[in-house]
């Protein structure tokens, strides 16, 4: 299935970078997926990698889903500074611009970060049809324990350029230690889960998704051995997600 891909925008304020990924044809149902990335690294500061738009239009090839990739304020060419709460609204603003464009039917993909978020916004949203998770952080008290270090990491990696932010620093760490994956999965028991790590993940350990697909009543959880942090690059998870997204068409 031939696919376009549009850059577009998302309006309100910050302005934000995304990419929009329509199939040939679009189901029937009117499916649509928001892709969440996840934080960036000192090795790929602000932008998020391009693999991403590659992931889209294999989705929207392959499951003839509309699939809207957004760059989240202060990545890639959006605007604005980082915070917990600010990323959030950015996915609420992502599923916001599927729903008018006529994608009723709405689920959340997210990788590391970005899988956290997906499953706080869901908590957010009801009408969420599903989540699926790559290597997603429980919760983020790490980066809250020291604040003004973690700050400094995030104008390294170009999330933050305005010097004068945060505003406060305690109320920006404040965000950090209340939005937890691990309270969001709570509210969404009646949501399709999927979960997927890597054995060897350094950076997030797999303990983290166990502590998750504990709570939810009926989670698909999926360790994949030898697979490290960047899972999402692994075949084995693509193939895991894509199977999970086909099975979502024929259950929903």
């Amino acid at each position: 299935m031939m696919v376009s891909v549009t850059e577009t925008e998302l309006g309100g304020v910050p302005r934000l970078d995304a990419l929009l990924v329509e199939p040939d044809k679009v189901n029937a149902e009117r499916r649509g997926v928001v892709l969440c990335h996840g934080f960036p690294s000192a090795q790929r500061p602000g932008t998020p990698n391009r693999s991403y738009e590659k992931f889209a239009e294999r989705i929207a090839a392959e499951q003839g889903w509309v699939v809207l990739a957004v760059s989240l304020r202060g990545c890639g060419a959006s605007e604005g500074q980082f915070s917990m709460s600010g990323w959030l609204e950015d996915i609420a603003r992502a599923i916001r611009h599927l729903r008018d464009r006529g994608i009723s039917k709405v689920w959340l993909i997210g990788s590391t970060t970005g899988g956290s978020l997906a499953l706080m916004a869901a908590a957010r949203d009801p009408e969420i049809r599903g989540v699926a998770v790559m290597a997603p952080r429980a919760d983020f008290d790490d980066w809250a324990a020291d604040p003004r270090r973690f700050v400094q990491h995030c104008r390294s990696v170009g999330v933050i350029k305005d010097e004068s932010f945060p505003p406060s620093l305690s109320a920006w760490a404040r965000e950090l230690k209340e939005n937890r994956a691990i309270d969001a999965v709570e509210r969404i028991k009646d949501m399709p889960l999927l979960i997927v790590h890597g054995t060897n993940d350094r950076q997030v350990p797999y303990e983290d998704a166990r502590q998750l697909a504990q709570i939810h009543p009926s989670p698909q959880l999926r360790l994949i051995k030898g697979a490290d942090h960047r899972i999402r690059h692994d075949p084995r998870a693509v193939s895991i997600l894509m199977g999970w997204l086909e099975r979502e068409a024929v259950e929903t």
